[in-house]
């Protein structure tokens, strides 16, 4: 763990889908909203546009232990078995407005013909805002970080099969 890492956590599920038959951006850029809504009981809303210069963008909602997250996921890599995403994430808490960083990384191997293993690998650190937010309340990011993990590794895992499975209705449909 990284001085500024707050959370790190990787969950795998079950695609009864061929490999061949997913793909993660494509699922990731076209996720309707009442999907999305669909995967956590967190999850707020959800949409996408574009950078000014072009990559693909997902925005997400979401409240995790209080705090509501509006997440602005930039595509880093974009394969069918394997999307990396970005977001310096605003987060509104009770104590005010700031920023943290997010990298997601979804991908998917083949088991056998018809499944595939999914992985959702969710990584948070502090970003330079954050750290002076926390700073200024006297908040070691040690103390943030050690109530901050159990919620977020617990939505991480909540979401990871409703992901696995909402990936699998797209990929059944091509």
């Amino acid at each position: 763990m990284s001085n500024d890492e707050i959370v790190e956590s990787s969950f795998t599920a079950i695609i009864n889908a061929p490999v061949d038959k997913v793909d993660i951006p494509k699922w990731c850029f076209t996720l309707p909203e009442h999907e999305y809504q669909g995967c956590s009981p967190a999850h707020i809303a959800a949409g996408f546009t574009t950078t000014p210069d072009g990559k693909r963008m997902s925005i997400n909602v979401e409240v995790i232990g209080g705090s509501l997250l509006v997440q602005h996921y930039v595509e880093k890599l974009a394969k069918k078995d394997h999307l990396i995403l970005e977001s310096d994430s605003d987060i509104f808490t009770p104590t005010g407005r700031t920023t943290i960083h997010i990298l997601w990384e979804l991908s998917v191997k083949a088991i056998d013909g018809k499944r595939c293993e999914f992985t959702n690998h969710v990584r948070s650190s502090a970003t330079k805002e954050f750290a002076s937010f926390l700073d200024r309340q006297g908040i070691p990011l040690e103390v943030f970080r050690a109530q901050r993990q159990p919620m977020s590794i617990a939505h991480n895992k909540g979401e990871t099969p409703l992901f696995a499975a909402s990936i699998e209705r797209a990929a059944l449909k091509n």
